[in-house]
């Protein structure tokens, strides 16, 4: 089966010759790697390893998109940036790592209206039209299945307020998380419907999605139903009109609210992260029958650098999570540079021995 073939089934759960095959990286990992005469700067990841699939993220969802970052502070360290959504956010300048969050000029509905509502409009500078044409065509030409990929409306509110005051705004003003969410996902659609007009629709959609922490969800799953669940149905009905099935990535513990995603319509739930609590075979023991994973291989064993660590993680979960046809190969979360190429390689080999039916 070529990778095209191999997703497209086993998102719908149909037989294969075996689990399918895909990871995401540090940035920090390929330098490593490049250095160490494993990779050469020019391959893609699909291309090296011989993945089944591929994804573009082509969409810049910052409210002001002539806003020129503005930087607050710097340090040998880190660097102190005001976005275009007025935000205020911590990086790291030597290594990989999320920022951290230090303030938001939108706490509020009027400073939503204010400053970044009215910016929201489907404008095709937002989409990068060459970077989607170009791994799109090296998908073709490989067979390879094609993914467009960004965030859905939980991943575009949060950097405009931060995950603090939206979540207030659930509490006290859930009219406004209801407002931005249903905004966000019709101007994800509107960008969508000008990108695959002009360049033709990928093989499937993926939704980044990171609505929990370590042992929860940052919201109940009445709160989920109610704000964000009509949004992200919205747009995976969008996308199952047009035979795209969804992909939708959650770091953190989401397993309370999966019901939910389940009923919005996911094809696919990714990533699965072990440390936050995540089990990918009580997941796929409650729903295999009707949601294909990705995921679950607990990334902490890939670091130890140790096949004995290795094969006891994937002989404990492969046989079972490949049965039913709906699992595809992926850590937890993402490969840092301190996992060896020749341990990643292990991985994949030991994996999809395992994974052959």
């Amino acid at each position: 089966m070529t990778g095209k073939e191999r997703i497209g089934n086993i998102l719908q759960r149909k037989p294969v010759d075996r689990i399918g095959l895909y990871e995401h990286f540090w940035d920090d990992t390929k330098k490593s790697w490049i250095q160490k005469g494993e990779m050469k700067e020019s391959e893609s990841y699909a291309e090296h390893f011989g993945f089944d699939m591929d994804a573009f993220w082509s969409f810049n969802m910052v409210a002001d998109l002539d806003k020129e970052p503005e930087v607050v502070e710097e340090t040998e360290e880190t660097i102190l940036v005001r976005d275009g959504n007025g935000a205020l956010l911590r990086r790291h300048k030597l290594h990989d790592s999320t920022p951290e969050h230090v303030d938001f000029l939108v706490k509020d509905r009027l400073a939503w209206e204010e400053h970044i509502r009215p910016f929201l409009t489907p404008d095709p500078a937002r989409i990068d039209f060459e970077g989607y044409r170009k791994v799109r065509q090296e998908c073709l030409a490989a067979d390879r299945f094609f993914c467009w990929s960004g965030v859905n409306v939980f991943e575009l509110m949060h950097p405009v307020c931060g995950h603090e005051y939206m979540l207030m705004g659930m509490a006290l003003d859930p009219d406004w998380i209801r407002e931005m969410a249903d905004l966000y996902s019709t101007l994800m659609i509107n960008l969508l419907e000008i990108l695959f007009e002009k360049e033709g629709a990928p093989d499937g959609i993926w939704f980044y999605e990171d609505m929990g922490f370590k042992d929860r969800p940052f919201m109940s799953p009445d709160m989920y139903r109610e704000l964000i669940m009509p949004a992200h149905k919205k747009t995976i009905d969008w996308a199952h009109g047009r035979g795209l099935p969804v992909i939708m990535h959650s770091c953190g513990f989401v397993e309370p609210l999966l019901p939910g995603m389940v009923e919005a319509g996911i094809d696919c739930l990714q990533v699965i992260e072990v440390k936050a609590g995540m089990d990918p075979l009580r997941i796929h023991k409650q729903y295999g029958s009707e949601l294909s994973l990705m995921g679950g291989i607990d990334v902490r064993t890939i670091c130890s650098n140790e096949k004995s660590q290795i094969d006891r993680e994937l002989e404990g979960k492969i046989p079972l999570l490949k049965k039913g046809f709906g699992f595809t190969l992926h850590s937890d979360h993402s490969i840092p540079e301190t996992v060896d190429p020749e341990t990643y390689r292990y991985f994949i080999e030991r994996g999809l021995e395992l994974g052959r039916y």
